[in-house]
């Protein structure tokens, strides 16, 4: 007998979950952690024992929400207004960090934003936006950790690690989307600058890494799951027939900036359900 398969809407797993301490003590930085991915992210990373920057660029109220949910819980926040895209700005939120924390053990570079439009009519400065957000704000934050992971070195009694960045990718650094070329190139981008750095600085026992969410619940794309005829055509891209929700992301973080994930290093992590199995060809194509 084959038991029923699973309501698609429902997740079967609770909303919030206990994190064990697998952070404590360190310092994290979470850009573009005012919603969706990045808020999951930090209070993730705050459950599990962090203290930990909620980076936002626009409106610092949801930022403070963010900081005051893991305050709440006996976690240390601080929110940072910084547009990743801005070398200076960026400089300067590395700067207040340490000053502030002390130092950065991760760094969870999730910032990112989308432009669509169909190829010959999408203009420069839509391009130009994405990448500088997607790609070059990543660059940035990246080259900042890595100054900071080297000064300080590997202190064993918080991590076997000097430093652990942690890429926030996307599926469509594999799979092409029309109308997106400009978010896919840039996760694309993501991908093997990802992996070109973590084989650069492998040497200082720094770990670089990506996490690839697919569709996930949040207000990002919110027209591809808010009714129900989107939600079932979502589910035909999904093996696993549910959505992801921005708390799948947050525990794999977790696990990658642990410890526990020491011997991982330069790969891609896909959270996805399954949707780079190429669901097309689930009954033989």
């Amino acid at each position: 007998m084959v038991g029923p398969i699973p309501n698609p809407l429902e997740s079967l797993l609770p909303a919030e979950q206990t994190l064990p301490l697998l952070l404590k003590g360190q310092k994290a930085i979470v850009t573009g952690a005012s919603s969706g991915i990045g808020r999951a992210v930090a209070i993730a990373l705050a459950q599990a024992g962090a203290e930990v920057v909620v980076n936002y660029v626009g409106g610092e109220q949801p930022a403070l929400e963010v900081v005051n949910k893991i305050k709440a819980a006996g976690g240390r926040a601080i929110a940072v207004q910084c547009d990743v895209s801005k070398e200076d700005q960026v400089q300067a939120m590395f700067q207040r960090t340490i000053k502030e924390l002390g130092t950065v053990d991760i760094l969870v570079n999730n910032a990112g934003l989308q432009k669509d439009a169909a190829i010959h009519e999408m203009t420069l400065d839509q391009w130009n936006i994405v990448i500088g957000v997607n790609l070059t704000g990543q660059f940035l934050c990246a080259r900042e950790a890595i100054k900071e992971f080297k000064r300080r070195g590997v202190k064993k009694d918080v991590s076997v690690s000097a430093g652990k960045i942690i890429c926030v990718s996307s599926v469509h650094e594999v799979i092409p989307w029309a109308g997106h070329a400009n978010y896919a190139a840039s996760k694309g981008g993501v991908m093997l600058m990802m992996k070109s750095i973590a084989q650069e600085v492998a040497p200082y026992r720094i770990r670089v890494n990506s996490i690839c969410p697919g569709a996930i619940r949040t207000p990002i794309n919110t027209s591809a799951w808010n009714t129900p005829e989107a939600y079932a055509g979502l589910m035909k891209l999904i093996p696993y027939k549910r959505i992801g929700e921005p708390e799948d992301i947050g525990r794999a973080t977790v696990f990658l900036a642990s410890d526990l994930a020491d011997y991982i290093n330069g790969t891609s992590i896909f959270v996805d359900g399954g949707m780079c199995l190429y669901p097309g060809f689930a009954t033989g194509g």
